[in-house]
């Protein structure tokens, strides 16, 4: 497993893989899932966070179901852009994961992507109880949708060339 920034993970990815978008929290794991074209994310499952040995597992089965070709994690930075122990937890994680997968993993800043979700799910009238069981893979979605539209525009710009 390797650490890759958005533009290394788009000169390797080829046509046709998907990614997954992960927002690591203390209780859950939400997951989002982008198509093949990785031009939508798409909320998925909520994994309930037993110990790592076990949400390292649901994670790489999950993986092998969707043929996951790298996972963007959210990265929550503070508002300041400081690290605090947050940031290292997901750290530590994404080290622990590199025991278990050769799927690469891709830092993404979630600064508000909690806020955002949220906001996205009252819009669509979600009652409070159900708002509680879709906040993760909400925010999931939100950060893998950030990622993608970033990988639209580099492979825009490679589309366009330097000279241009």
């Amino acid at each position: 497993m390797t650490v890759l920034t958005i533009e290394e993970l788009a000169d390797q990815l080829q046509a046709g893989q998907a990614i997954a978008g992960l927002d690591l929290g203390t209780k859950t794991i939400g997951i989002a899932m982008s198509d093949i074209g990785r031009r939508l994310a798409s909320p998925r499952q909520v994994i309930k966070r037993i110990k790592f040995g076990k949400d390292a597992d649901a994670l790489i089965a999950f993986a092998a179901r969707e043929k996951v070709a790298a996972f963007v994690i959210g990265l929550p930075v503070n508002m300041d852009g400081s690290s605090g122990p947050r940031v290292q937890a997901t750290r530590a994680f994404v080290r622990a994961m590199s025991e278990k997968t050769d799927i690469p993993f891709v830092y993404w800043d979630e600064r508000l992507s909690t806020v955002a979700a949220e906001r996205q799910l009252i819009a669509m009238d979600v009652s409070r109880a159900k708002r509680a069981e879709r906040i993760d893979s909400a925010a999931a979605s939100f950060i893998l949708q950030g990622a993608l539209d970033r990988l639209s525009g580099i492979a825009r710009a490679q589309a366009v060339g330097p000279d241009s």
